[in-house]
């Protein structure tokens, strides 16, 4: 099983920004150090708290100071992009990375984003299948392009000199194209299959129970099969909040406290989706409350902590609840104690997985 790491990021507002993103940076620098096979940044425009608006341009700033990680998006949000300046930025940050990078995809879950862009009703999903389909086909095709479609239409071919090559994009480093990698949030998500159709793959979100998460590895494997391709758990990465520390007493003050960096997180999730009219991500089962969605239940079921032999534990059974994932995805939280958060990541790298590993078989 690889590990994984990704970031929303979120931060408490106030924060200085300039320090916070020094910060996200210093994160997957050291998750390069440590031998994390990927990292994966999000993006978001309209929100303080959620400090990186591009994660593309936050992954050409670490093109040429990491080495082997992979480094993806997580993700770009299609229907609030033109599909051109996506396809053409991606080739760019691709080439930087001389094949490190992994695109992941979304229609973006940000409500102020959505009526930022003016796509806040019911076509923002149709708008991002159309952007992807635009995007694929700049890449498959050679200018002067002629792709219309009903929200976007692409073509040079008024303009086109092939001669001095104006009117021509150029291709992304990987061929045909960069791994596209689609983020699941819902349970039994109808994008999951889809995704396996395609020969996609995905990652589950960590704020989803994994009851739910469980569903996503079968979604996955029917998409997989009606395309007639192999179901591989290696395209399937699941995102869990984790924290690792030198005893228990830290890690539950750390990552369970209600005004810690992991309780300031869930709390601004938790106001975000339940807001949105999605309590049901964070119930365990279909027949809970709403009213039973508290924080501290938040906590206590989504965040996996403690000192390195009880988190080894935790992960074990997490594998054996949801299925055979082929990535953890350790997730990037505001470093309110960097001693601590850089020391959670060296634990998570050299003690927990190469054990989780051994017990696993693999």
């Amino acid at each position: 099983m690889q590990l994984s790491f990704f970031t929303m990021p979120l931060h408490p507002p106030g924060r200085n920004y300039v320090e916070t993103l020094h910060e996200d940076r210093d994160a997957i620098l050291l998750a390069d150090e440590l031998g994390f096979t990927e990292a994966f940044i999000g993006e978001h425009v309209t929100d303080i708290a959620e400090t990186v608006t591009s994660s593309l341009m936050f992954c050409a700033s670490l093109a040429y100071n990491t080495r082997r990680i992979k480094l993806g998006s997580g993700t770009v949000n299609l229907p609030n992009n033109h599909p051109a300046h996506v396809a053409a930025q991606v080739a760019m940050v691709d080439t930087m990375l001389e094949g490190r990078f992994l695109f992941g995809i979304s229609p973006g879950g940000l409500r102020s984003d959505a009526e930022m862009f003016g796509n806040l009703g019911p076509e923002r999903t149709a708008m991002f299948v159309e952007a992807i389909e635009q995007i694929l086909a700049i890449w498959a095709s050679d200018a002067p392009y002629n792709i219309k479609g009903k929200y976007w239409s692409l073509t040079t071919e008024r303009t086109l000199d092939r001669v001095i090559g104006q009117g021509v994009m150029l291709k992304p480093y990987q061929r045909p194209h960069p791994p596209i990698v689609v983020a699941a949030m819902s349970p039994n998500s109808a994008s999951v299959r889809r995704a396996g159709e395609r020969g996609w793959s995905i990652i589950s979100a960590n704020f989803l129970q994994p009851q739910w998460v469980a569903t996503h590895w079968l979604q996955f494997k029917e998409g997989r099969q009606a395309a007639g391709l192999a179901a591989n758990a290696h395209d399937w990465r699941v995102a869990k909040s984790v924290f690792v520390a030198e005893d228990e007493a830290t890690a539950t003050r750390y990552a369970k406290s209600s005004d810690g960096p992991y309780g300031f997180y869930y709390r601004n999730l938790m106001r975000k989706l339940i807001g949105n009219g999605r309590p049901d991500l964070f119930k365990t089962s279909a027949d809970m409350r709403d009213e039973e969605i508290t924080h501290e239940f938040v906590l206590n079921s989504l965040v996996i902590a403690g000192t390195v032999d009880n988190v080894i534990e935790q992960i074990v059974k997490l594998r054996q609840r949801v299925g055979a994932f082929g990535t953890l995805v350790y997730a990037g939280h505001d470093w309110a104690d960097a001693k601590l958060a850089r020391r959670s990541m060296e634990l998570m790298a050299t003690k927990v997985m190469p054990q989780v590993n051994k017990i696993l078989g693999e």
